[in-house]
């Protein structure tokens, strides 16, 4: 919790971050940690487990059920189902780019992709298994998992530790760059459209930067309080408030609806929007963000041109050949 902790700032709005520091390309890797350098082994057996619904205990559920990679990195519902069909009561944030994240989950609460791999796992809601030690008698009886561990970290190696730093292997390179805007930065002025230009500039004037800056459009780690403005006519519609955010985790009343700021990256493909995901379109989700962040009222052609900049944040997406999992010949888990 103290990471968290570190990480939470005074809310910054309008002019707090500086206009130039936003516009930044997408690099094309992301920085490995000390402890778990990226390997072509480690990333093979991380996109095995990623894709793996023996993960779950009721045999389907993976990682890629609420992430999917072959689209936006997210599953396009409300509330993500896990297994036995129970939903919890937040929207899957997307997978993609999520390297470039200080912090993972809604609320922040893993410092690293590899804390936030080991979660969803034992998650009743979610993958729904008893422990770690489960999943690992699991794998271990898999003759196939013990060679791909055997190959990523070395013989006898199957445990919570290792499968959880190769999914964070795995998702360290699920980056989407090249997007029309890292094409316009990098010097082609065709690459938007005027209306996008417009809506680029109107994003920067609004200060709308001073939350959603750096190359991922996800800031620097702090924290943002959602809503802002409270507005009763909107809550009624998408009780935004319900969930306390990081006070869920922290306890702590000085944490109440504070939430990481999430990617603009391919946002224009992770409908539906917020935390809760109860807001179906990006028009509506940018004249909410404008009305309860910054006491903005847009025109409906301004809606229009930031969401026309925000389409163009729409990555190029590194092709995914699905991994033949490793079977149980003549048995089964469930």
């Amino acid at each position: 919790m103290f990471k968290i902790r570190s990480l939470v700032t005074a809310l910054a709005l309008a002019g707090s971050v500086s206009v130039a520091s936003a516009w930044d390309a997408l690099p094309t890797q992301a920085d490995a940690p000390a402890d778990n350098p990226t390997t072509a082994a480690k990333v093979e057996l991380g996109q095995m487990l990623y894709h793996d619904p023996r993960l779950s205990s009721t045999g389907t559920v993976s990682c890629a059920s609420c992430h999917n990679t072959m689209l936006g990195g997210e599953d396009n519902r409300p509330n993500s189902m896990g297994v036995n069909g129970q939903t919890g009561g937040r929207s899957a944030p997307t997978v993609w780019n999520s390297a470039f994240n200080k912090v993972q989950f809604w609320d922040g609460r893993a410092a690293s992709l590899e804390e936030q791999a080991a979660g969803p796992v034992t998650n009743p809601i979610e993958m729904g298994m008893k422990s770690w030690d489960d999943v690992v008698a699991r794998l271990q009886s898999i003759e196939g998992y013990q060679k791909a561990f055997e190959e990523a970290f070395g013989k006898g190696t199957i445990s919570k530790e290792n499968a959880t730093k190769a999914i964070a292997a795995y998702e360290r390179t699920l980056i989407t760059p090249n997007s029309p805007y890292d094409k316009y930065l990098g010097g082609d002025k065709s690459a938007l459209s005027a209306q996008q230009v417009r809506g680029m500039e109107k994003v920067a004037e609004l200060g709308c930067t001073s939350c959603h800056s750096g190359p991922a459009f996800n800031g620097p780690g702090t924290f943002q309080k959602f809503p802002v403005i409270p507005n009763g006519y909107w809550e009624a519609q998408h009780h935004f408030g319900k969930d306390k955010g990081l006070a869920e985790v922290s306890k702590k009343q000085a944490d109440e609806h504070l939430w990481k700021v999430p990617t603009l990256r391919n946002v224009a493909l992770t409908a539906p929007y917020f935390h809760n995901g109860s807001v179906k379109t990006l028009d509506q989700a940018v004249t909410l963000m404008a009305k309860l962040q910054l006491g903005k009222d847009l025109s409906k052609d301004e809606v229009a041109d930031i969401v026309a900049f925000l389409n163009s944040l729409t990555g190029e997406f590194p092709k995914q050949k699905m991994p033949v999992l490793p079977g149980t010949p003549g048995s089964t888990f469930n």
